[in-house]
């Protein structure tokens, strides 16, 4: 995919005030956070920072805000009034009268040490600097517990503070932990957590980040880093496309000799997924094929596809050669059990044969061999569709589902992806692109992944710019699948449009160095998170939200 795309391509590559005393009861009310002044408006004077999201937040969180400076706070200083200031922000808060919730000396986190809550128990204790205890719970305490059937789906939770206690609910782990990061949140930016219940879930089920490591590596703890990052903006999905033309970065015992020299090892990769694991995001990795397999086929120049003057087809390989497909099929049976989750990513796009005007012509031997393997009215997008359910049926024997970019999905061809495959549509731009209406009319559920908004490419080649948090924040929804128009709404809903991803792209990887990568992302993930937690447009002004987002990051991040 232009994925990445290599800048040396003629396409286009692809390359997220103490709260007073309560006078009244009729001040109990519903609010949501996006509409509510008490989540950042006007009010609020926002911390100085710089607006460029290339350029880090620099917003140090608030004093008073950590759990450190907060613990000594008297039990009887009030939260401020409002919704819990987070981002992304809380969905449905009910008011109620009280003080809130602080850390104060001598609270904990409780839940049952040997349960499966265990884990987000200690990581929330962790972060406010609190004990965890087995309960019951007393007052200053925050209590977790699994509510099997709560609303809310798996990724749901109810938050209720009342009586100096926090009680977070969810129906499964993965929705109370999105309650701890709320808790953890509204420390930071406020100082504790409001008198009131949250109720709270996503829009939808599929939010994250994808890293080109194949072109630059990023060392493990760059990518841990990155998870926690993600965790606390509620993001479920990293994306590790690792093998491309420049490189290829993951350990191999079946084909060590495609493995680049700056590589991740196999215990770094499992640290990554546990990790991931424990903060409830699933890693899926990306073997693109049938293009950008350079690293493979600069070890094995047998399987270089050639055109009809003999030109080789940069990073492709021959899909009709058994060996290519016996290679690629190894890794993905080798790196299988590596990544527990459900999805592989088989990226599938910018195959180089079909580039040309007229491919039938310029590869007449896949032209040939089309006919001899679907009939006379097959075409060479024919064999590339092949490769791709081949691969997927794979994947389906070793329990994974397949993703694949848009410009491997073809119209009017003997051959049709299986519709199994989802589709990640990055790009309009390339040779022969459909629109992604005809993704949604044929049933197939799609993620965003829209070069125009959603793709940090280094170095800015082929027009690309950096995105801008503001950017997203404001023009950005998840039914802005290709430019900026939005697909049709009845078209657009969670269970079609799945959800997005912001996509780092190393095209010129000296470009920036990992910091500055990190930096670069922070502001533009933050927007992205919250389009894809809450469908309703955010009225918080952006100079607002990104002084939040500066104020609620954890310390040293």
């Amino acid at each position: 995919m232009g994925l990445p795309g290599r800048i040396t391509r003629a396409s286009i590559t692809r390359t997220p005030i103490a709260r007073g005393i309560v006078a009244s009861l009729s001040l109990v009310a519903t609010m949501s956070l996006m509409g509510c002044p008490g989540g950042g408006g006007a009010g609020d004077a926002p911390t100085p920072t710089r607006l460029d999201s290339r350029s880090p937040s620099g917003a140090a969180s608030s004093p008073g805000t950590s759990a450190a400076a907060t613990s000594s706070a008297p039990a009887f200083a009030a939260v401020p009034a409002g919704p819990p200031r987070t981002i992304p922000s809380v969905r449905s808060f009910t008011a109620g009268s009280g003080p809130g919730w602080r850390p104060t000396t001598g609270a904990r986190v409780v839940t049952d040490p040997g349960g499966p809550l265990a884990d987000e128990g200690r990581r929330l204790a962790q972060d406010l600097n609190l004990a965890s205890s087995g309960g019951p719970a007393r007052p200053g305490d925050i209590e977790l517990a699994l509510r099997p059937g709560q609303s809310g789906g798996s990724e749901g939770y109810e938050l209720t503070t009342r009586d100096r206690k926090v009680l977070i609910t969810g129906a499964a782990e993965a929705g109370v932990f999105y309650g701890t990061r709320t808790v953890v949140q509204a420390v930071r930016s406020g100082g504790g957590v409001p008198e009131g219940v949250v109720r709270d879930s996503p829009d939808r089920p599929q939010r994250g980040l994808n890293i080109d490591t194949a072109r630059k590596h990023f060392p493990a703890e760059w990518i841990e880093a990155r998870l926690r990052e993600m965790a606390d903006l509620k993001l479920n999905m990293l994306g590790l496309h690792f093998s491309d033309d420049q490189g290829f970065r993951i350990a191999s015992d079946s084909h060590p000799e495609v493995v680049s020299a700056q590589h991740l090892t196999k215990a770094e990769v499992r640290r990554i997924v546990a990790l991931a694991g424990e903060l409830h995001i699933t890693v899926v990795p990306e073997l693109d094929s049938p293009g950008h397999l350079g690293a493979v086929t600069d070890a094995h120049p047998a399987l270089e596809l050639r055109n009809r003057a003999g030109t080789p087809a940069e990073g492709a390989v021959d899909v009709t050669n058994p060996q290519a497909a016996r290679i690629v099929d190894d890794l993905l049976r080798e790196y299988a059990p590596l990544f527990p989750g459900p999805y592989w990513h088989l990226g599938a796009d910018e195959y180089r044969a079909l580039f040309a005007k007229d491919p039938q012509a310029s590869y007449p031997r896949l032209a040939e061999q089309a006919r001899a393997k679907y009939g006379p009215q097959a075409r060479v997008q024919d064999l590339a569709a092949g490769w791709l359910n081949d691969r997927a049926a794979v994947l389906r024997t070793l329990g994974k589902k397949a993703k694949a970019w848009n410009d491997g999905f073809f119209r009017g061809g003997v051959v049709t992806a299986d519709k199994d495959i989802e589709v990640e549509y990055w790009t309009g731009k390339e040779l022969g692109a459909r629109e992604p209406v005809e993704y949604l009319n044929e049933g197939r559920p799609v993620v965003n992944l829209n070069d125009e908004y959603l793709y940090y490419v280094l170095g800015e080649p082929n027009e690309f710019r950096y995105p801008t948090g503001e950017r997203i924040y404001e023009q950005w929804s998840p039914a802005v699948l290709r430019g900026t128009t939005a697909v049709p709404a009845n078209l657009a809903g969670p269970s079609r449009i799945l959800g997005g991803r912001l996509a780092v792209w190393c095209d010129r990887a000296g470009a920036q160095t990992p910091q500055q990568v990190a930096n670069g992302i922070r502001l533009p993930l933050a927007a992205l998170a919250q389009r894809l937690w809450d469908p309703r447009p955010p009225t918080l002004p952006w100079r607002d939200f990104s002084a939040l987002a500066g104020r609620v990051r954890a310390p040293g991040a």
